[in-house]
């Protein structure tokens, strides 16, 4: 199981990748889009929303199941991956290469609360 120990991760599967600016960028773990299957259709929240941490923002979709996706932090949607939009498969490529959104924090203490490599890998066995 790939879980790169510079990200940060919350326990429903999302990985974060703080920016150098405090931005965050925000995809699925490689566990997740393994247990998910062949993913077929992503809906990405849209730039200029306000989330609240925990909110689901996203929806992927496999052939398995759909699943939400949730903002690992309160904050503003910056950007949406359009590329993962028109090629969701590429989450089953590489999940930690395709990014799916970016979110300014609204507190940057925010990401304090968000799992190491480490936690991660033990919340999922």
């Amino acid at each position: 199981m790939n879980i790169p120990a510079e990200l940060r991760y919350t326990a429903s599967h999302e990985w974060i990748r703080i920016e150098a600016d405090g931005t965050l960028t925000v995809g699925i773990t490689d566990h997740a889009q393994e247990a998910l299957g062949d993913v077929v259709f992503l809906e990405l929240p849209e730039a200029g929303r306000l989330v609240a941490r925990e909110e689901a923002i996203a929806v992927i979709e496999s052939v398995k199941a759909a699943s939400d996706i949730y903002a690992p932090v309160a904050g503003e949607i910056l950007e949406a991956n359009q590329a993962a939009v028109d090629a969701p498969e590429a989450v089953n490529a590489d999940a930690y290469a395709t990014w799916l959104f970016k979110i300014k924090p609204t507190d940057a203490t925010g990401v304090d609360g968000l799992l190491s490599a480490a936690d991660y890998q033990a919340s999922i066995g």
